[in-house]
Order: structure tokens, then sequence, then C-alpha cells
């Protein structure tokens, strides 16, 4: 199944299974990848609108996915919400935007769900879109390195792959450090299991 049809699938159900993850870990995570920015912004991966609680004041945020359903799903929570945020269908491999638009860029447990191939296409294309000097931050789940967090991680990867197309084995990392980015930040902010990465743009 191709991660276009698997989130049209998944799209009516996506808040619901991922409720209990976002009570317990993600309310407490999604501030930290906000925080400090200005500017124009782009949420790469906005699924159903998770983020929009969390953008700074003021910001000029656009909000992609390769989904419909997902998309449609994050109009009706910017209109519960009142966020101003312009969403838009996009590939993050394709990006439709010129060269430096945005001051900063935010994906969201979008690269644990994108193969290996399209992992350093994807690096490059946000790159290519903010301005020289301005952050990308990533948050994504790794392989935890305790055999016992390993354990569980791996009893979840079948659910995980089906449900979501995603894996704890993507290691987007080592990606960053093979196309030799700047990193300015690593921080596992939940321990041996979500990582942070704040990544400088070149220049």
């Amino acid at each position: 199944m191709t991660p276009l049809a698997r989130y049209q699938r998944i799209a009516p159900f996506y808040d619901l299974l991922d409720a209990p993850f976002e009570r317990g870990r993600y309310r407490q995570i999604r501030p930290l990848l906000w925080a400090g920015l200005t500017g124009r912004l782009l949420d790469a991966g906005v699924g159903t609108g998770r983020n929009f609680p969390y953008y700074p004041a003021g910001a000029s945020v656009t909000g992609i996915d390769l989904s419909p359903a997902m998309l449609a799903r994050a109009g009706r929570r910017r209109a519960e919400l009142g966020t101003d945020v312009q969403l838009r269908r996009m590939d993050v491999t394709a990006l439709d935007f010129p060269d430096g638009a945005f001051d900063a860029a935010v994906a969201t447990f979008l690269f644990c769900v994108l193969p290996p191939a399209a992992q350093q296409p994807a690096l490059l294309d946000l790159l290519r879109v903010v301005r020289p000097g301005g952050e990308i931050r990533l948050l994504e789940y790794v392989l935890p390195t305790d055999p016992r967090r390993r354990f569980i991680a791996r009893l979840w990867a079948p659910w995980m792959r089906w449900a979501y197309g995603a894996g704890h084995d993507r290691d987007t990392e080592s990606h960053v450090r093979a196309l030799g980015l700047e990193i300015l930040e690593r921080r596992h902010v939940v321990p041996d299991l979500v990582l942070m990465l704040r990544l400088r743009a070149p220049g």
C-alpha cells in the first residue's frame, strides 16, 4: 500500500488511534518544536493539525500533507480552533515553493513514515525552501538501544507498519549526517525512543 493510500484509509480514525499517545506524550513535546520560531514557518506533514495549538503567535504558517483526507480533517480543526494556517496538498520530496520561502520548517513524525529512498530528497527539499541560516526541526521515533525497550518496539513494529507505514528503524539521523548537515541540537524528548533534531540550513 502506498503512503497516500494508507493515510487516505486511516484519516477518519487517525485522531482516535493517536489519542492515548497525544494525551500521554505528544502534548508535552509539541511545544518544544515551535519554541522561539518566528516569521514564515512550514509544518511539513501537517496531518490532522495536531500542531495547531502550538504555533507561535504572529507567525505565518503553511501546512502541507500528501493526503487530501488528512488535510480535510486539518481544515475542520483549523475552523474549530480559529488557527491562521494555509493548508496545501504537497509531497515533501517535491515542494512547490521557491527557494528560501520559509524562515524555518518543522516535521513531526514525518520521516519515520518516509521510506529510506525518500529521506535524503525530503531533507534536501526542506533545506532548499528554508532561508540560509534558518532551522529545520524534526521529531522522530528511533529504535531504542535498551534491550527491553527495543523488544517492545519490535512488538509494536507490525502494527506501526500496518496502520501508519512507520517504523522505529528509519534512522533519519544517519541521512542528516550523510548530507553533512549542521546539527544544532540532538535531544531525546522521550528517553531512548523519540528524538528531536534541530538543523541549520547552510548559508
